[in-house]
């Protein structure tokens, strides 16, 4: 009976997290990060600030665990990718025009959410941190298998992991995209990818 009753506690308190979730990154997505405090969600959800502050002690803490959930959604759109039936190149090429295209969309199309990624680079960087470990190891099993195939020369795959992470930040880092959609460059997403293959061939 307690573990029912435990169980019923912790289900009612994910759903009350969830809710201030949702709240927060609709109001996010609507006035901006810096313009939404923590009495704003409470009003939108109809409860007190001291309730929002049961479950989360600062603003900086709601938008420390949506940064994340907005992360991990990305990375599930990359799992995917990785785990389809093709060569270890064509996911690789694939990772980086996906990632480009998800920072595009949310720079071009999604201003506020723009804004809070780069609030979640300077205020929460352990959560991207652990976002850029993630992608390096999903990589990293690609290099590996690019080059069991025979399709990549042999090498060390965790330092070609991290190079290729690297060279891909000029597609998907939100502050060097936003210049290189204003300066128009002349190298393309589809050429960074090629030239970065052409490097662990």
């Amino acid at each position: 009976m307690a573990d029912l009753s435990a169980q019923a506690a912790e289900a009612a308190r994910l759903e009350n997290v969830q809710r201030i979730l949702d709240a927060a990154e609709r109001l996010f997505r609507h006035y901006g990060y810096t313009k939404t405090n923590v009495a704003d969600i409470a009003r939108d959800l109809q409860m007190s600030p001291a309730n929002i502050y049961r479950f989360f002690s600062s603003k900086s803490e709601i938008h420390q665990a949506l940064a994340r959930r907005m992360l991990q959604a990305q990375y599930e759109v990359l799992a995917g990718n990785a785990a389809r039936p093709l060569s270890a190149s064509d996911r690789l090429r694939d990772h980086l025009l996906l990632q480009n295209r998800m920072t595009v969309e949310t720079m071009m199309d999604e201003e506020k959410v723009h804004e809070m990624v780069l609030v979640a680079m300077d205020q929460q960087w352990s959560v991207i941190q652990e976002h850029l470990v993630d992608l390096r190891k999903l990589v990293q099993g690609l290099i590996e298998q690019g080059i069991a195939a025979g399709e990549f020369r042999e090498q060390n795959p965790v330092v070609a992991a991290e190079c290729f992470i690297n060279c891909g930040a000029a597609l998907c880092h939100p502050q060097i995209v936003s210049k290189r959609i204003s300066q128009d460059e002349v190298a393309e997403p589809l050429d960074v990818a090629e030239f970065v293959l052409r490097a662990l061939r």
